[in-house]
């Protein structure tokens, strides 16, 4: 695989946004009320292995960790 670029990466990616609607309540439920509201800056959805079900969810400067089989498949499909 070549060099991945940031702008490359979001071209490539811009599929996977009908599989991450889910994301933002699966960040809330998760997240520590006191960090502020979710939805105040953008969310980016990382899956590694889609078999392993792991999302790494990342919004400013906090990343969670959701295990979400039928998720990873989705985003995965998704991106294509």
């Amino acid at each position: 695989m070549g060099d991945l670029t940031r702008l490359g990466f979001m071209k490539s990616s811009v599929g996977a946004a009908a599989g991450v609607t889910g994301i933002g309540a699966l960040v809330s439920s998760q997240a520590d009320a006191a960090q502020g509201p979710v939805g105040s800056e953008s969310v980016v959805a990382y899956v590694k292995d889609p078999s392993s079900g792991e999302v790494s969810v990342m919004s400013g400067d906090r990343e969670v960790i959701v295990r979400d089989p039928k998720l990873a498949a989705r985003i995965a499909r998704a991106a294509g």
